[in-house]
């Protein structure tokens, strides 16, 4: 079968399932957005593979807050998408994390060929950018909500089958009369990619923070998060006598935010961009206990990635987010800490990261709680022979 899988942001897992199912026979053929922002898989042909990479859109960063000329390089996605699907001769394509100019343009045009898609729905956009208007948003963003509601109800029904991550979408699919053809699979992060490693690595002391207890943010910082949070809590460890660095791997906005507020609260900050995917294990294991933020509007509709990946890397997790979040869950289930994601809460939060540090015994046995947990639940056999069954039913 000749799949056209597309993930807008580049990830990892989406990765890892068109490897495998390049591995199972199939031609298939990856494709991204180099100029979205945001930390990106291994998005290169191994020796000998089959996979075909074949990236989309603008090479430069896209404007993220220039909304007009944002909506007009998404439509423009959609349109090479379709070039793509003519292109490669797609018997079926796939869309995570696609925007909604993205997807309008893409289903009408896959309804004007006649061919199938399947949906891999990552967020609600629209009760996003609702729950966003008029706090984080302008006001005038409450109309783009309702636009881009009935913009993703349209394309839902146009779609041949939908993925879901969480069963907190179900009851929106049943709003859409969708639900139907929808199916829940969580996301996972890749095993054999994202491993334990020693807490003194060569990334570590590349950046002197092999010796200097850590916490540590590696993922994208945008309307779904609060970066004061960081800062405020690791002024609060500190403060209880536990003195560390604050370790944040980000690009955008949000880093000279925490700048500043590093600088007011006397934080000792390191603040790094995206770094390769080859070294996000030593990344990651650099963090002797590693943070999720997710504000509370996005509780229901958004499952933090960063956060598997953090099981993966056998590390502590104090994750500062909507106890009814799924990956909320994983967490509490590894042994972390979940709070909510309010400065009334960071003082718990503290409390909890500065009995962590002052433990090394008690960090490794979450360590190994986190990591075992991820062997648990991530198997990709599974989940790839799910996806198979989908799209081999939507290309026919």
């Amino acid at each position: 079968m000749r799949i056209l899988v597309h993930d807008y942001a580049g990830h990892p897992f989406q990765v890892e399932l068109s490897r495998e199912l390049a591995r199972r026979g199939h031609e298939v053929t990856h494709s991204f957005c180099p100029g979205w922002t945001s930390g990106k898989g291994q998005l290169v042909a191994e020796p000998g593979e089959t996979l075909v990479f074949d990236p989309v859109g603008p090479t430069e960063p896209i404007a993220k807050d220039r909304f007009a000329r944002r909506v007009l390089v998404e439509a423009r996605v959609g349109w090479e998408l379709l070039r793509q699907v003519r292109r490669t001769r797609a018997q079926t394509a796939m869309l995570s994390n696609a925007q909604i100019p993205t997807l309008v343009v893409f289903a009408l045009g896959m309804a004007l060929l006649r061919r199938p898609w399947v949906l891999w729905h990552q967020d609600v956009y629209a009760i996003a950018v609702k729950s966003f208007a008029g706090d984080k948003l302008g006001r005038k963003f409450r109309a783009v909500a309702g636009v881009f509601a009935v913009a993703e109800r349209w394309v839902s029904r146009r779609s041949a089958a939908i993925v879901v991550i969480a069963p907190s979408f179900v009851p929106v699919h049943e709003e859409w009369g969708t639900a139907h053809k929808t199916t829940v699979i969580p996301n996972w992060a890749p095993l054999d990619e994202i491993r334990p490693v020693e807490r003194k690595n060569d990334w570590a002391a590349e950046h002197e923070l092999d010796d200097t207890s850590t916490l540590l943010y590696s993922g994208t910082l945008g309307l779904k998060h609060n970066p004061t949070l960081l800062v405020g809590l690791a002024r609060r460890v500190i403060d209880a006598g536990r003195p560390m660095r604050l370790v944040v791997v980000n690009e955008g906005p949000a880093v000279e935010v925490i700048r500043a507020e590093a600088e007011r609260l006397d934080v000792p900050v390191t603040l790094l961009p995206f770094q390769p995917y080859e070294r996000l294990s030593e990344v990651l294991g650099t963090g002797d206990i590693l943070v999720v933020l997710l504000e509370q509007q996005a509780g229901a509709f958004s499952v933090p990635s960063k956060t598997l990946s953090y099981l993966c890397a056998g590390r502590p997790v104090l994750g500062m987010m909507p106890s009814e979040n799924l990956a909320s869950a994983l967490v509490n289930r590894a042994g972390g800490l979940v709070v909510p994601p309010t400065e009334d809460s960071l003082d718990q939060a503290a409390a909890w990261a500065a009995e962590m540090l002052g433990n090394a015994e008690t960090r490794d046995e979450l360590g190994e709680a986190s990591r075992d947990l991820a062997e648990e639940e991530f198997a990709l056999t599974g989940c790839a022979d799910r996806f198979e069954t989908i799209l081999r039913a939507a290309s026919r």
